[in-house]
């Protein structure tokens, strides 16, 4: 292992590789041309690193070269893998037998699509390294995803080269290191160039990983706005699970959630289910947690995390991590992704919030350049009542300053806001707070504020210091 105590350049870092004897792979490259094999040849000495550099770049090659003259989507973490699995097994095949008994073999792939001559998409792309970290041994594989930010394609390009050549030197350094792994990644990078939104390691040295904490790093060093994951663990890349899907949005800390949390979700379905827009199978419900529910007295409790995450998924439900404190802000991110609708939930209490001016004194045309960007066209928030000395608050009895009362009317007017009537009244009275509470000092009764899965999965798993 080499001294990591220093950021390297590009060239220095891809030279580093070169001269490492006992590391030896391929370069495979669609899309983006070949920056990365580039990165490597202009280091020198790239004849002690490199077996072959490909680039499949038309789409019969790619077909023909990774699946079996089969189509399909050809920026995908499907023909990335296709194409690690293919490339590695090609060297080991070869080389393996002829080699030293030393070397450590490696795949490195990537399948992008940079920006076009009209500028009409988005750049992004899938990235990828199979490679050992004993000879002989069976391999480990890193994933990402990342999406290029700059607005020209030459400049984007560089950015892949960079990041090629920072994943490959990372995973023959980093890889005992997850943070120090990622961090590694944006080196000679900045975040307003490229947003690595996704990130998956598996394999026999990397079992130690929890790709959901990984997410969590992601969104923690600034990397990505937001990460999503699935009921099964499984991350996700946003732009594939959120394409033309209708969207339930629910934020919270979940700690744990409760009957009400349950009802919420469970009343907003019902609710959008009258929404001639809804389609069985195609609405996608989200837990949202922001960074700043999961980091109380500037610490990342990571078992803490786990243990929502844990009983949200077993209920079913998928869970994104965000860095927006403002709802403003979240729905600027939603809907640029091609979404079809997106229904936000938000307690009767946080819709007040969202009428105070004080949120939005850092933006030029206050609250009505945030409420613009908040109340986009396909947008719509769902708000669910809370009892406040024995009286049910609704949209219909919020008290908002005089200064906003008009802006507040016309909101209902539109139906940018619409009240959750199919709820259960007897649930409102429930405090996720209390409820944690009394688990942590072992006080009965909490088993009925929630629900008898989350009960149970509590006491099973010993969530929560139970």
């Amino acid at each position: 292992m080499f001294s990591n105590q220093e950021t390297f350049t590009t060239k220095r870092k891809a030279l580093r590789i070169n001269l490492q004897p006992d590391i030896y792979g391929t370069l495979a490259e669609i899309g983006g041309g070949q920056e990365v094999a580039r990165s490597f040849f202009q280091a020198g000495g790239a004849s002690g690193t490199v077996a072959k550099s490909i680039s499949a770049y038309d789409k019969t090659f790619s077909d023909v070269l990774y699946n079996k003259n089969q189509s399909g989507r050809y920026v995908s973490s499907d023909r990335l893998k296709l194409m690690l699995k293919k490339e590695f097994q090609e060297l080991v095949d070869i080389l393996q037998p002829q080699k030293d008994r030393s070397t450590k073999f490696f795949a490195f792939a990537n399948t992008v699509e940079t920006l076009n001559f009209k500028k009409t998409n988005q750049g992004h792309g899938w990235m990828g390294v199979r490679f050992q970290i004993t000879p002989f041994s069976e391999p480990n594989e890193v994933i990402i995803h990342v999406r290029l930010l700059e607005n020209d394609s030459i400049l984007q390009q560089y950015t892949l080269g960079a990041l090629g050549v920072n994943l490959i030197y990372a995973c023959f350094n980093f890889v005992n290191y997850p943070n120090k792994f990622l961090l590694s990644l944006m080196d000679n990078l900045s975040n307003d160039r490229v947003d690595i939104n996704m990130i998956e390691m598996h394999g026999p040295d990397l079992d130690y990983v929890d790709n959901r904490l990984l997410s969590v790093q992601l969104v923690k060093n600034n990397m990505t706005k937001a990460t999503i994951f699935g009921p099964q663990g499984n991350i996700m890349q946003p732009s594939d699970v959120f394409y033309k899907k209708n969207l339930i949005v629910y934020r919270g800390k979940f700690r744990p959630i409760t009957k009400v949390g349950e009802d919420i979700i469970k009343a907003s379905i019902n609710l959008f289910k009258k929404d001639k827009n809804y389609k069985e199978g195609n609405t996608l419900t989200v837990c949202e947690i922001t960074l700043n529910n999961l980091i109380e007295s500037g610490n990342f409790d990571e078992r803490d995390f786990l243990d929502r995450v844990d009983i949200l998924n077993s209920l079913g439900f998928n869970v994104m991590i965000s860095s927006f404190r403002e709802f403003y802000k979240l729905s600027s991110y939603l809907t640029k992704f091609r979404l079809n609708r997106i229904r936000m939930v938000v307690g009767a209490p946080m819709f007040k919030n969202i009428f105070n001016k004080k949120y939005y004194t850092n933006l030029k045309g206050g609250i009505l350049e945030a409420f613009g960007a908040l109340f986009q066209e396909n947008v719509k928030l769902y708000v669910y009542p809370s009892k406040c000395n024995d009286k049910i608050i609704t949209t219909e009895n919020i008290e908002v300053e005089e200064s906003v009362k008009y802006l507040y009317k016309h909101i209902k007017n539109i139906r940018k806001a619409i009240d959750i009537t199919d709820f259960k009244e007897e649930n409102l009275d429930i405090n996720s707070a209390e409820v944690l509470e009394a688990i942590h000092k072992k006080e009965e009764g909490w088993e009925n504020k929630v629900s008898k899965t989350v009960a149970e999965k509590i006491k099973t798993k010993h969530l929560f210091d139970y």
